[in-house]
């Protein structure tokens, strides 16, 4: 029997840019695309290029759409992050513990990319369990 799967949107993160959702839900697992740190509303780049500033809004973008689906960081099984510049490592670290930091942390990656869209400097995708 195949699996059923559902699209996660909120407005409380930014639109996909193209054919792909937010998030879906599959086998009791949700699968979130990546996240920048684009503004929800205006759909700009946030930050002017400071790591810190972009983090936060990565994070809040991330967290609206696990709370779209009915959950928050304490489900989340997995992260990749993926930087521009390794360099910013312990600044992003830092803002991440602050979420994923309490309880069992995620399993992840962490990767320096030759460039990331709208040329960010940080991306974050997870996986959460469904509650």
């Amino acid at each position: 029997m195949p699996a059923t799967l559902s699209a996660i949107q909120t407005e409380g993160a930014p639109a996909p840019v193209g054919p792909y959702n937010q998030a879906v839900a599959a086998g009791g697992l949700l699968w979130c695309s990546g996240q920048i740190a684009l503004d929800p509303r205006s759909g700009q780049l946030v930050g002017s290029g400071d790591v810190e500033a972009e983090t936060r809004q990565v994070l809040a973008n991330l967290q609206a759409v696990l709370e779209a689906a009915g959950v928050g960081p304490a489900q989340v099984v997995r992260t990749t992050v993926y930087l521009a510049d390794l360099q910013d490592f312990a600044k992003v670290n830092a803002l991440y513990a602050e979420l994923f930091g309490q309880g069992v942390a995620p399993a992840r990656a962490c990767v320096q990319v030759a460039a990331l869209p709208k040329g960010a400097r940080v991306e974050i995708d997870a996986v959460a369990v469904l509650a």
